[in-house]
């Protein structure tokens, strides 16, 4: 069934062709590599943060189910706060070692402290 909703329409008010397909804004998901695969990068952050400092986990590759997941798990782990989002994990403080430590023994296994 041809799906006329004109919410999801990019780029087109009207066409009179019968055949014409409009374009819509379905991005295909990412698939997630595998925990051996997958190559992160450990650093600390400082800025535009009010000189509070963060840990940010960056590199992870896979859709945004499973980084949520790994970042409640960083969380857990440390016992602070934090976000996941646009493929990175800000964990509150500076738990670098603690975060290396925590990935490589749940199998990540190409993990970088910088």
């Amino acid at each position: 069934m041809k799906s006329n909703d004109w919410k999801e329409r990019i780029n087109i008010v009207y066409s009179t062709n019968s055949e014409f397909q409009y374009e819509t804004d379905n991005a295909a998901e990412v698939e997630t590599l595998p925990k051996e695969k997958q190559s992160l990068h450990i650093s600390l952050d400082k800025r535009n943060r009010g000189g509070k400092k963060v840990t940010l986990i960056t590199g992870f590759i896979g859709n945004d189910e499973d980084l949520q997941n790994l970042g409640k798990l960083l969380k857990v782990k440390c016992g602070v706060g934090g976000s996941a989002k646009d493929g990175e994990i800000i964990i509150q403080g500076d738990f670098r070692n603690k975060i290396g430590e925590i990935l490589l023994k749940d199998g990540y296994r190409k993990v970088k402290i910088v």
